[in-house]
């Protein structure tokens, strides 16, 4: 079977790029990595690990509509932290900036406890910070 080595980027369809990509950068000091122009759409690249981008796509078709999770397509993505005051952390960040968000919750998720705390971005696009002692 043939292989890939990584995830090279995640690209979401948003209202505004430049308004989520300025988002992203004041919320998580992320860096802009490229720009593309379409026919039809536009998109901003900012790079979330040094190997792997969060694209965020401008569609002309878009309605102006804010994301669903309910609707068939993408959830939520998981952004993982490396202990439970990390995630302390990024709430009080959170707080401080007037970023919508949930306090720090446990869950049980089938493998031991895991600290969530689910955040969305300017669209109600939902994305999560865990602390799984036990992640693979």
């Amino acid at each position: 079977m043939p292989a890939f080595s990584t995830i090279s980027h995640v690209s979401f369809s948003v209202r505004d790029a430049d308004k989520t990509a300025r988002w992203w950068k004041d919320v998580f000091g992320l860096e802009q990595v490229g720009a593309i122009e379409g026919d039809t759409w536009r998109a901003v690249l900012l790079g979330l690990t040094p190997h792997i981008a969060i694209e965020f796509q401008e569609h002309q078709a878009n309605q102006g509509e804010e994301f669903d999770p309910t609707r068939t397509g993408f959830d939520h993505m998981g952004l993982r932290v490396d202990s439970r005051e990390e995630l302390d952390r990024w709430q009080a960040h959170f707080e401080r900036i007037g970023v919508e968000h949930t306090p720090v919750v446990e869950k049980d998720y089938g493998g031991g406890p895991t600290h969530v705390l689910t955040f969305k971005d300017p669209d109600r696009i939902q994305f999560e910070m865990f602390y799984w002692e036990h992640h693979p």
